[in-house]
């Protein structure tokens, strides 16, 4: 490992590092920082945390003119979760710099606060959707004539969504003379070839494609065509696992199947590119905050999501792509925790196993369904429940206040509320099942900073 130290920085940059303890590279910033920092179009294949974003979020602070407002760097990112997330850790590896400003610009979001803050002063740093970004430039909102550095993140992903010709379009209301940094986790051919339109000479670089696998306990059941759904309710009543991603090949299939799950009592939420941001937002907390044990979903859906402790993904169906099936379950088993990965085929498949086999080097654990105990009375219930808000950042709400209008005066305790999530216009807390109608009745009841809220219950 390579410390941080090795690096040429300015002070600010470098002494936060330790400060946010950053002090050994990874194998991506390893490999990639100094190439950024020399000015250099990279073309880098790096899993979702492996480290990218402060690779190319460290790069591109080193070479801003923080004296001038202007745009001199721009990231667009398939979604606005991973815009945020982003847009997140750029301000904390540049909270050390003062007068810094770094703007999400964002579908899904309103304009006319954008809007107020370009005009404002232009950001040092734009992070956004290539929509929403080509809003702006088309508006003459945005000015990109500064630009310094354009990262491409979850390339991949972008290009599985549509939004190659969006892409372009932005691309050519930058200067010629950018540097460009393109990071994805996979590498199609479709990814290469926007590579060679809009980079020059770029260092490839390749590491971690390949999750840990030691860490995740694989095992592949076989079964007849039409036993899937029977096949993943063993799954979840064999395992029972407390939170499980299960992937499927399509949209009309991932909304299908969650409703089946649905009926037979199981809380599952679907994630789908039909899905509007507002839907998107509700889903991802619901299952993060663990008010639903089941996030049913298609690839494209879930790349770029960031989940924590997640117990188990499951396949529905096996991806024709050796690599997505890698991807796919290195979601589980992270942080140095132990992971499941399960995974339906039927005899037709059997092509895809041996792909899979190839790609890993090793022989996969093949078992039947039949094997499996079943308990059919079990029911998978969700620990924590969301409740809504009708008030957020607007409304000057804090996450302390909604923990202080629960807890203050009520038998409720701290440890007893989970996440709390706040938006422009609305707030989400999680609270414990068994607390769940005494926490909707006080916030119902009472009130947040001296001010009535509606509440409801999410389901």
């Amino acid at each position: 490992m390579t410390p941080f130290s090795d690096l040429s920085l300015i002070p600010e940059l470098f002494n936060n590092l330790a400060s946010l303890g950053y002090h050994q590279m990874t194998a991506i910033q390893q490999q990639s920082i100094k190439p950024i920092l020399a000015g250099q179009d990279v073309q880098a294949q790096a899993k979702t945390g492996s480290g990218k974003t402060a690779a190319f979020g460290l790069g591109l602070l080193q070479q801003i003119d923080f004296k001038q407002y202007q745009t001199q760097a721009l990231i667009l990112c398939p979604t606005r979760e991973l815009a945020d997330q982003v847009a997140k850790e750029i301000r904390r590896l540049a909270r050390a710099i003062a007068n810094i400003k770094v703007l999400t610009l964002c579908g899904g979001s309103a304009l006319a606060p954008q809007l107020a803050s370009l005009k404002q002063h232009s950001p040092h740093i734009v992070v956004g959707t290539a929509g929403r970004i080509l809003k702006h430039l088309e508006k003459n909102t945005l000015n990109l004539t500064h630009l310094k550095t354009l990262v491409l993140d979850e390339a991949d992903r972008m290009l599985d969504m549509g939004f190659y010709d969006d892409i372009i379009r932005v691309i050519k209301k930058t200067p010629p003379q950018r540097q460009t940094l393109l990071f994805s986790a996979t590498f199609p051919n479709e990814i290469k070839k926007i590579s060679q339109q809009i980079q020059k000479s770029p260092l490839k670089i390749q590491v971690e494609s390949v999750h840990n696998e030691q860490k995740i306990k694989q095992v592949f059941y076989e079964i007849d065509k039409n036993e899937r759904e029977t096949g993943i309710m063993r799954l979840l009543e064999h395992y029972q696992p407390e939170s499980s991603l299960i992937f499927c090949n399509r949209k009309e299939q991932c909304r299908i199947f969650a409703k089946q799950l649905w009926q037979r009592g199981f809380h599952a939420l679907a994630l789908h590119g039909d899905l509007d941001q507002k839907e998107r937002d509700q889903v991802l907390l619901q299952f993060s905050n663990k008010s639903s044990s089941i996030l049913v979903a298609t690839d494209v859906a879930a790349r770029g999501l960031d989940i924590k402790d997640l117990t188990a993904v499951i396949n529905f169906e096996l991806s024709p792509d050796p690599e997505i099936h890698i991807h796919r379950i290195g979601r589980t088993g992270r942080a140095d925790k132990e992971g499941l990965a399960l995974s339906l085929f039927t005899p037709s498949e059997t092509k895809k196993i041996k792909a899979i086999e190839t790609y890993q080097n090793r022989t996969i654990n093949i078992k039947q369904i039949t094997e499996l105990n079943s308990q059919s009375y079990f029911k998978l219930v969700p620990p924590m429940v969301t409740l809504h808000i009708s008030g957020g950042k607007k409304a000057k709400l804090r996450a302390g206040d909604i923990l202080g209008a629960l807890t203050k005066n009520t038998p409720i305790t701290g440890n007893q509320i989970g996440k709390i999530d706040l938006f422009d216009y609305s707030a989400y807390v999680a609270v414990e099942l068994a607390v769940s109608k005494q926490a909707f009745a006080v916030l119902n009841e009472g009130k947040i900073k001296g001010r009535k809220f509606k509440v409801r219950r999410m389901h």
